[in-house]
């Protein structure tokens, strides 16, 4: 059963469909793999072993009854602990929410459902998702299986890591400052921030919001379009996206490569960027001009994104923790409560001239991108650092002033609403693995995926040996 663990999601949806395999035998190796890993790495951090088994059980009995079933049904997921699931104890990472078991499940979580994918547990995060850094009061911190001394990143942390080791053929997570590409960066894995819409998100406080979306996190680029296949698609509930058929994102992600040309920048317009995160990714361009793309170095001006990101996301905080923030302050973390401070001092001039400046960032991402075909650079500006530091404060020597500005690589491409992923694609001097980011045109999650899976490492060389 370990080698169950590593399989490609297609070629286990195969087996299942086909009852070479069953639900339950493949939920029992997932479980036999989070027994031996998740005690050494903390990323999954509640279990409903009994309700993944009756509905692993009543997959198998719809299958030996010949009555249809999704090709997914049957696969074993975890969700991150931002994702209210009825009946399931969902903390947000916070002692605010330590007890809250709701009594509802959003729009994704009904699609899991609907698909017959088997829930096992939750994936760990920070408090509220709030910094590239999982580890909360409630559950403590998240370990990279590649060193478990330093971080996996985050937010979606927990289910970086869960992939990576082979607990969970891929997870759910959400994006707003690189949360899925970060952890995805950090352990190895794919991690694909889409545009604004192509994942509807309901319930929402702001149905009209860009800077927040949801996502998949796999091992491949293949195995993270599976899972978008039920993310994806349209719903009436939902303000923003028209999505079409998501079923395109099961279909074979080869293509010829030849003579695309793609922007490439190892510092995003100038921000500093750890030596050994730069070699790393230098090295790694030989993967692209191997599939015969075309590299120039070249860059969007972006810069303007950086004080309009941190505006527009203390508004976002005031909005979503304002009444926490109100009513138990004490409970929250020092970060949080500084973040929803910020909103709180904006003025109206200032939430104009962010929003301004998000119009500006897409602008010129599109522009750019009518130039070439992808945009490069790094996801990340440092290698995983120790697990017990909470945020960089230092990158290369240049000092930095608050706990979001070590994330200004996938800050700015946030802020361009434009689809980027988390390629794996190297490793640096100290085995840690450095993703790529890949940016691609608004709305095209799959050429972003075929371009992340033409250059990722194989897998074979990034499984940790835990």
């Amino acid at each position: 059963m370990d080698s169950l663990s590593y399989k490609p999601v297609r070629e286990l949806s195969a087996l299942l469909v086909s009852r070479q395999l069953s639900a339950r035998e493949l939920l029992d190796a997932c479980l036999a793999q989070i027994d031996r890993v998740n005690p050494v790495v903390n990323a999954i951090v509640t279990q409903d072993r009994e309700g993944a088994y009756a509905n692993a059980d009543a997959i198998d009995a719809r299958r030996a009854q010949g009555l249809p079933t999704s090709p997914l049904a049957g696969l074993p997921i975890a969700i991150k602990d931002l994702e209210p699931v009825k009946g399931m104890r969902t903390t947000m990472g916070s002692p605010i929410f330590k007890d809250w078991v709701p009594d509802f499940d959003t729009l994704m979580i009904e699609r899991f459902r609907s698909h017959g994918l088997s829930i096992l547990g939750k994936t760990n995060t920070p408090e509220f998702g709030l910094g590239s850094q999982t580890f909360n009061a409630v559950f403590g911190a998240t370990k990279n299986p590649w060193d478990v001394t330093k971080t996996c990143g985050g937010s979606s942390g927990g289910a970086a890591v869960a992939v990576s080791t082979g607990m969970l053929p891929f997870a759910d997570g959400s994006d707003m400052g690189g949360s899925l590409r970060n952890p995805a960066n950090f352990c190895g894995t794919v991690g694909l921030r889409t545009s604004p819409g192509r994942v509807p998100t309901y319930p929402s406080l702001n149905l009209w919001g860009t800077l927040g979306v949801l996502g998949p996190i796999a091992r491949t680029a293949e195995d993270a379009a599976w899972l978008l296949s039920v993310q994806a698609g349209d719903d009436p509930r939902v303000a923003l996206g028209r999505c079409g058929d998501p079923t395109v994102f099961r279909q074979p992600l080869d293509r010829d490569f030849k003579g695309v040309r793609i922007g490439w920048s190892p510092t995003l317009g100038g921000l500093p960027v750890e030596k050994g995160v730069r070699d790393a990714l230098e090295k790694s361009l030989k993967r692209f001009e191997a599939i015969g793309a075309v590299i120039e170095e070249a860059a969007p001006d972006l810069s303007i994104a950086d004080d309009a990101f941190q505006a527009q996301r203390a508004l976002h905080l005031v909005n979503s923790l304002g009444a926490h923030y109100r009513d138990k302050r004490h409970l929250l973390k020092d970060t949080a409560v500084w973040n929803i401070e910020q909103g709180l001092k904006l003025t109206g001039e200032q939430i104009a001239a962010a929003q301004t400046a998000q119009s500006k960032c897409f602008e010129r991402m599109q522009r750019f991108l009518s130039r070439y075909d992808y945009f490069i650079c790094p996801v990340n500006q440092v290698l995983p650092f120790d697990v017990t530091t909470p945020y960089p404060m230092t990158i290369d020597g240049v000092q930095l002033g608050n706990y979001l500005e070590w994330m200004k690589s996938a800050c700015r491409i946030t802020m361009t609403s434009h689809p980027a992923a988390s390629a794996p694609v190297a490793f640096a001097a100290n085995g840690l693995p450095v993703g790529m980011q890949i940016v691609g045109h608004y709305g095209a999650e799959l050429e972003v995926l075929q371009l992340v899976h033409a250059v990722q490492l194989p897998l074979a060389e990034r499984m940790p040996s835990l």
